[in-house]
């Protein structure tokens, strides 16, 4: 499998753009390059049933959150608050992601 560029990243907040979730948002808790795929706080939801075992002496069923395709979600501006598509500027010679629709840095400088 090769390395597919995510426009997101681990804290990004996005929203869904298709599926049984559209329109949701959350925040990406995980992001994997490696599969294209991120997982998103509160979207994507599955049931697994579980045996009993030393995490969980019960058993029982978990709810949890599946990965989502990266194409899947997109990008929400924290400046202009809307969905948006992601460029890249050089910026005090650092790359850094920037808003299509409001032009404001997004990757906070540190």
């Amino acid at each position: 499998m090769s390395l597919v560029k995510l426009n997101v990243k681990k804290g990004d907040t996005v929203v869904v753009l298709s599926g049984k979730d559209k329109g949701k948002q959350g925040k990406v808790v995980t992001a994997m390059p490696k599969k294209g795929k991120v997982i998103v706080e509160g979207v994507n939801k599955v049931k697994r049933h579980t045996k009993p075992n030393v995490k969980a002496p019960q058993g029982g069923i978990l709810v949890k959150e599946a990965p989502l395709h990266a194409c899947k979600v997109m990008l929400v501006c924290p400046a202009c608050n809307k969905p948006t598509r992601v460029g890249h500027k050089e910026v005090n010679g650092k790359n850094v992601r920037v808003c299509k629709k409001c032009g404001e840095v997004i990757d906070e400088t540190k």
